[in-house]
């Protein structure tokens, strides 16, 4: 019961009180404060970012979308979208041949002068920032209102909304299992507070060794790793194998880190974690089963 009124609370707070004020005229409030003016449904909408585009297909108005940037491979289908250069290197005549009506953004990555650039050509821009899975849901349901009325969108974010919820609820690992995620093999990268990775690890039931750092996603050593031993490694690769083989067997040198000893180093798709979609979700389900293990191997899987 106490975890159907939680779940209860959060679905009202999301359709009835949501962060970003909507009001009946086609006035929306985007994640900069910035109120973006729509006289119509928008029909010809540009894609910023790859996961953007992702959301836009989850949303079924694919059939709108007349540009997007590199890597927005996903759904496959998307491939065959007009592209607009990468997310932080934005071909501007490209977008403006384009004839957009709606432009989506992200805080993090396209660059600020960008989104003035479109303001001065009279180019809606709505611009988001999701940084958390709670933050990922509540950004479909404000996309679903901008682009316009759209069937069955509630049932979809309810969903997605139930299947965080039941993760929270579950049992964790006890004691909470030390993290580390390695997003980048040299240097070696890892990720800090305020990401999207620190709030999946932290969700699923564990802790990242490096949430104690200011800088997102920082440069850290090998040894640095060692001296905060943690209990699990993930390491994020696109590849299958290839990437993650490499890394993998560079911290099995080092047998005293206690994710070696029991071998609890996991490969996770980088497109799971990295970009704030529906598909983190599935992020987040993958990390708390690895966690979950209490140190049966399975690499890859």
């Amino acid at each position: 019961m106490e975890k159907a009124t939680r779940l209860g609370v959060f679905l009202l707070i999301l359709f009835m009180h949501s962060p970003f004020d909507v009001n009946a005229q086609g006035v929306f409030k985007d994640a900069l404060g910035r109120e973006v003016v729509l006289k119509d449904r928008p029909i010809r909408i540009v894609s910023f970012a790859p996961s953007i585009t992702e959301i836009l297909y989850f949303l079924e108005v694919q059939d709108r979308i007349v540009g997007v940037t590199e890597y927005s491979y996903y759904p496959p289908e998307a491939n065959s979208k007009p592209k607009i250069g990468s997310y932080i290197s934005i071909n501007m005549e490209k977008v403006l041949s384009l004839g957009p009506d709606l432009v989506i953004a992200t805080k993090d990555g396209n660059p600020p002068h960008v989104v003035d650039a479109l303001d001065a050509a009279h180019i809606p821009v709505y611009v988001i920032n999701p940084r958390s899975l709670d933050e990922i849901v509540i950004t479909i349901k404000k996309i679903s209102e901008v682009v316009g009325p759209l069937k069955e969108v509630e049932s979809k974010i309810v969903k997605l909304t139930e299947r965080i919820q039941k993760i929270k609820s579950l049992p964790k690992p006890n004691p909470v299992p030390k993290v580390f995620l390695q997003i980048n093999l040299k240097p070696v990268m890892t990720v800090g507070k305020h990401t999207l990775h620190q709030d999946i690890i932290s969700v699923a039931g564990g802790k990242n060794i490096f949430e104690d750092s200011l800088t997102p996603y920082p440069r850290i050593s090998v040894e640095e790793v060692i001296r905060r031993s943690p209990d699990v490694i993930f390491i994020s690769s696109m590849e299958r194998r290839g990437e993650f083989e490499a890394a993998r067997k560079e911290w099995m040198k080092w047998d005293s880190i206690p994710a070696v000893k029991s071998k609890r180093i996991f490969m996770v798709d980088s497109d799971l974690i990295d970009r704030p979609t529906p598909r983190a979700v599935d992020g987040l389900e993958y990390i708390y089963r690895m966690l979950m293990l209490e140190g049966k191997r399975d690499y890859g899987n």
